[in-house]
């Protein structure tokens, strides 16, 4: 069987969630879970600080009128998928289904890559990516949900507390 690789679905404004939803049902009662394997609909947390001071968090929609599909594309998911009631179609030329590269999906965030983590609270890190490469720190605390570590670097003779990313660093070898 072919790998399932992920698509955009273009849908009618503000039916991403309808069309989500109503594909989940579909996929469930056709038994095409292992054809359709995810439907993504990607948001944010958004703070909004109105005029007296009070702070509203609100969810908002990345990509309006977009929903992403992880799936393996047939004639039958095609026609499962374009026939939900909301969707517009897939984005492509003419129409023609297009995969997200491995790239895309990455950016997009729409998969959670995971990281093995080799290093604890205490240990000594060496920054391997990103501005601070080629520091080194101490591990204050490690978030895996949220893929963010705490290390304490010292910079210009000052001790800092820095956020990374868990790929980021590498546990130093005694």
């Amino acid at each position: 069987m072919e790998e399932a690789r992920w698509y955009v679905a273009h849908t009618f404004s503000g039916y991403e969630n309808k069309v989500a939803s109503d594909l989940k049902i579909k996929v469930e009662n056709r038994n095409l879970t292992d054809m359709i394997q995810e439907i993504v609909v990607p948001t944010e947390k958004v703070v909004e600080i109105k005029e007296d001071g009070t702070k509203k968090e609100s969810e908002r929609k990345i990509f309006p009128s977009y929903v992403l599909i992880k799936m393996v594309m047939t004639d039958e998911t095609w026609y499962v998928v374009r026939n939900t009631r909301g969707c517009a179609g897939f984005v492509g030329p003419e129409g023609k289904p297009v995969p997200l590269t491995e790239e895309e999906v990455k950016n997009l965030g729409v998969e959670k890559v995971s990281v093995e983590v080799t290093y604890n609270v205490g240990d000594i890190v060496n920054v391997i990516d990103g501005p601070l490469e080629g520091f080194t720190g101490t591990v204050e605390s490690i978030d895996i949900p949220n893929n963010s570590v705490q290390v304490t670097v010292s910079m210009f003779g000052r001790e800092t507390t820095v956020d990374f990313e868990l790929d980021q660093l590498e546990k130093v070898e005694d």
